[in-house]
C-alpha cells in the first residue's frame, strides 16, 4: 500500500485528556481515533493490528476443537432474569425500545445467550464435549474508562464456552485451553511475561486462572512464584499466600495487566436455563460449561504498553505488525530511486509480502519519525546513497539489491 493513501495521518500532538499512554501513542501514529471516553474508532493501521492478533487466535483455537460462531450482542431481559443478572450487574448496558418498548440489554458477556442456545444442539451424551468461540465486540458501563483500549466502555473479545458431561472433562479441556492460551501469548511476543495466575474462581470453584503480563502500569497486583513461573492475585492472597503449585513461601510482589481468564462454571448457567443432556444410563444430568475469553483490543493494548520504545513510539512484533515491511524511498526527486523503490515494492506484492510504501515527497527527517510512530519492525530504505552502492538499508545494515529475493 502507498503511505500516501493511508486515510490516517501520524500527529505530533493529541489531547492532552488522553491519559494512557498506550492510546497517546496509536492516536499519535494513527491506528485509533477517540470518539468518547472508553470508546475508538479502529482506523486501517490499527484494524490490520487488531486482525493479526485474531488470526493467532484462531490458529490456535482451530488445534483445540473449537468452532466459530457470532452471538448477537443485542439480548432481550428475559435471558438476563433467568441468570438473576438482570438487576445485579453493575456494567450492564439495560435500555428500552422507544417503539416495542421491549427491555434490552448490550451484551457485556454472553453465558446468556450461549447456555439456551446449546440446548438447539446438546441432546445425549454423543453431543459431547462441545467447544465454540466468537470474537465479538462487548459493551460495558465502565464507571472510569481512562486506560486507552486496555478498559474501554466497548471492546474486541474473543469468548470460548464448553460444554461436559462430567467434571473430569471439564478438568481436561481446561488444561487444553491453558496450554492453547501459552501458545497465543508466545506467538504475540510477551509469552515470558505472561503468568498463569491464581483468582478467585466464585460461586464456581475453588479457583479461577487468570492471564497477567507483568508492566508497571498494570492495574492488577499479584503475586509472582518465580521458582515455577506462575502468579497468585492480590484478591486471594489471604487464603493463598504460598505458591499453590509449588508451596513456595517467597511470593514477589508485580503489577500487570490481565490479558486473559478462564473460569469453570459447573452448572451455575445450565442449571438457570435447564440445559441437560441424556447420559448412558438414560438420566438427564445438567451439561458441565466452562468459559474462556481474552480481550483482542485489550492484547492490542498491551503489546504497546511492553513494547513502547522510550514512551514515545512503538515496535510491533512480527506477528502483528500492520505490514510486513516499510518501504522508505527518499530522494524521491532522482528517477533512477523512484523507479528501483517501486520495482522493489511491485516484487513484494507479487511474492505477498504486505509493503507500506513512502514514496512520498518529504524531507527524510519527516519520513523516519512517522516510520517510527508506526512501528513496523522491517524497514528498507532505498535513497540514492544506497544506489551507489547497487544496495538498500535494511534495518540500519547496507544490503545488495540483488541479494533480496
Amino acid at each position: 500500500m502507498y503511505q500516501a493513501d493511508l486515510i490516517s495521518k501520524t500527529r505530533k500532538h493529541i489531547s492532552q485528556s488522553e491519559e494512557s499512554l498506550n492510546a497517546q501513542i496509536l492516536i499519535k501514529a494513527g491506528f485509533i481515533e477517540q470518539v468518547m471516553a472508553g470508546v475508538y474508532a479502529y482506523l486501517p493501521l490499527g484494524y490490520k493490528v487488531l486482525k493479526n492478533i485474531e488470526t493467532i487466535v484462531r490458529e490456535e483455537l482451530s488445534t483445540i476443537s473449537a468452532q466459530e460462531l457470532l452471538l448477537p450482542a443485542l439480548h432481550p431481559k428475559s435471558m438476563w432474569e433467568k441468570t438473576d443478572r438482570w438487576e445485579t450487574l453493575d456494567v450492564l448496558y439495560r435500555f428500552t425500545s422507544h417503539y416495542t418498548k421491549t427491555e434490552l440489554a448490550l451484551g457485556s458477556t454472553h453465558e446468556e445467550i450461549i447456555t439456551p442456545l446449546a440446548q438447539t444442539f446438546i441432546q445425549s451424551y454423543q453431543d459431547l464435549p462441545l467447544a465454540v468461540y466468537q470474537i465479538q465486540t462487548k459493551f460495558r458501563d465502565e464507571k472510569r474508562a481512562k486506560s486507552g483500549i486496555l478498559r474501554g466502555r466497548e471492546f474486541i473479545m474473543k469468548d470460548l464456552y464448553s460444554f461436559h458431561s462430567n467434571s473430569e472433562d471439564l478438568d481436561t479441556y481446561y488444561d487444553t485451553v491453558i496450554q492453547a492460551y501459552t501458545r497465543i501469548y508466545q506467538r504475540l511476543g510477551i509469552g515470558d511475561i505472561t503468568l498463569k495466575t491464581y483468582a478467585s474462581g466464585g460461586s464456581f470453584s475453588k479457583y479461577s486462572h487468570e492471564f497477567q503480563t507483568l508492566s508497571d502500569i498494570g492495574e492488577d497486583t499479584i503475586f509472582v512464584c518465580e521458582s515455577c513461573n506462575i502468579a497468585v492475585n492480590q484478591e486471594i492472597i489471604e487464603e493463598q499466600s504460598i505458591c499453590p503449585e509449588c508451596g513456595n513461601p517467597h511470593l514477589i510482589e508485580k503489577k500487570s495487566i490481565e490479558v486473559g481468564n478462564i473460569f469453570k462454571l459447573q452448572t451455575k448457567y445450565s442449571e438457570a436455563f435447564d440445559l441437560r443432556f441424556t447420559n448412558e444410563q438414560g438420566e438427564n444430568p445438567l451439561v458441565i460449561m466452562g468459559c474462556y475469553g481474552i480481550g483482542i483490543s485489550r492484547l492490542m493494548g498491551t503489546l504497546v504498553e511492553i513494547f513502547a520504545h522510550d514512551n514515545s513510539h512503538m515496535i510491533w512484533p512480527k506477528a502483528v505488525s500492520p505490514f510486513n515491511i516499510h518501504l522508505i524511498a527518499l530522494n524521491t526527486d532522482n528517477s533512477d530511486v523512484s523507479q528501483q523503490a517501486e520495482k522493489l515494492y511491485q516484487k513484494f506484492k507479487s511474492q505477498n509480502i504486505s509493503v507500506l510504501f513512502d514514496n512520498r515527497n518529504e524531507r527524510p527527517g519527516v519520513k523516519f519519525a512517522e516510520a517510527d510512530l508506526i512501528g513496523i519492525p522491517q524497514r528498507i530504505i532505498i535513497s540514492t546513497k544506497s544506489l551507489a552502492q547497487n544496495a538498500v538499508e535494511i534495518n540500519g545494515v547496507i544490503t545488495p539489491l540483488d541479494s533480496i529475493k
